[in-house]
């Protein structure tokens, strides 16, 4: 039995409750690994585009709460 099948299996037994503090823990987890990976992204420079878009974007009049 592979852990993902014996995990499942221990699930059954759970309350709602349990169940859904679970699923919490699993997406704080994600967010997590997320916010780690956007840090890294950043740091080597990937999201360069996006703030260049932005600047563009403002100089052009195109975001929203912008003043000229």
């Amino acid at each position: 039995m592979t852990k993902i099948e014996e995990i499942k299996r221990a699930t059954e037994t759970l309350s709602d409750e349990e169940c859904s503090l679970i699923v919490e823990w699993l997406l704080e987890r994600e967010w997590r690994k997320w916010d780690e990976q956007i840090k890294k992204d950043q740091a080597q420079g990937k999201l360069k585009f996006l703030f260049e878009e932005v600047r563009e974007e403002k100089k052009n009049y195109k975001v929203t709460g912008v003043q000229k």
